[in-house]
């Protein structure tokens, strides 16, 4: 059995986003807080005992309150069942909520050598102290089956593949710390579960669908994919912000190349869209562009929803 649960399905600044007066910001204000969301991130578990993290958004802590799955043994003083952090990219969507895990209890990362070069270069992630937290390098194509606390094999096998995006942006115009060429910027995971052979694909962040991406997601379970968007100028057009989803790194869910057409046809079990931004108006549960997305057979998912494999 393979347990998901989503932590958080709403892009950079969560829904509502603190400085934000678009109409999904306001509506989550007032009348529709169901719209409440906060940022991307999912826990796993195939034993419903040991729980791996996918990402670290900045509303952890948040997060990690309103998921009863993760609290601490009753009795236990000093306990928590996350065994493992694993990073997609060097985000601050991904890395900043490791901080609010520096109470000392031990768990592993597992990142690219790319992204670890990040946490080593900033040093306020010293307060992670290695005797505590390991952090173990993981590489594009290689499988690997993160331990639990005790080192034996947690019965998980995940295997990390590039998808087209963009390194963080807090780097551009700068030297990255592991160096300007390389691939790991921008990751996507297979979890399995090796007893079951369940499995699902979390994509969080893309910027376009190759042919290669559409025959790894092929006959998938469950897809977990980037819905930062619905179309790419988004963003311009709402008089937001003059980025568009593809400078950014992200493909839009509309549009003859989105995410929506371009994963068609491919016999996908459950379609769910991760990462949204408040600007995204098929998060309105009215909208033209929310009947699009579940016409087509994808799921906007509350903050808290669980998964069973």
């Amino acid at each position: 059995m393979l347990r998901v649960v989503v932590l958080g399905a709403a892009a950079g600044g969560g829904v509502p986003q603190w400085n934000c007066g678009c109409p999904v910001c306001r509506a989550a204000r007032s009348n529709h807080p169901e719209l409440q969301s906060t940022q991307a991130s999912i826990a796993f578990s195939g034993d419903g005992a040991h729980w791996f993290l996918v990402n670290a958004s900045p509303d952890l802590r948040q997060q990690l309150i309103a998921t009863p799955q993760l609290h601490p043994k009753q009795g236990v003083l000093r306990h928590s069942p996350i065994t493992g952090v694993i990073l997609t990219n060097g985000e601050i969507d991904a890395v900043a909520g490791l901080l609010s895990m520096r109470e000392g209890s031990p768990f592993t990362i597992y990142a690219h050598e790319r992204v670890l070069a990040i946490l080593r270069s900033n040093s306020v992630f010293n307060v992670l102290s290695e005797k505590n937290v390991g952090r173990r390098g993981i590489a594009v194509d290689a499988a690997f089956e993160p331990a639990l606390p005790d080192g034996s094999p947690s019965g998980i096998e995940v295997v990390p593949f590039e998808v087209p995006g963009k390194g963080a942006w807090y780097l551009e115009g700068k030297t990255h710390p592991a160096g300007r060429d390389g691939a790991g910027d921008t990751l996507g995971l297979r979890i399995a579960d090796k007893r079951s052979g369940k499995y699902f694909y979390f994509v969080a962040a893309c910027a376009r669908v190759t042919d290669d991406l559409r025959e790894r997601l092929k006959g998938a379970p469950l897809v977990f994919f980037d819905g930062t968007v619905w179309r790419d100028d988004e963003l311009i057009a709402a008089g937001l912000g003059n980025k568009t989803g593809q400078s950014m790194g992200h493909i839009a869910m509309s549009g003859e190349h989105g995410a929506i057409s371009s994963l068609d046809g491919l016999d996908i079990g459950r379609k769910v869209f991760l990462h949204i931004n408040n600007s995204n108006p098929a998060l309105l549960g009215t909208s033209a562009e929310r009947k699009a997305v579940e016409q087509a057979g994808w799921q906007i998912p509350a903050d808290g929803t669980e998964i069973v494999l």
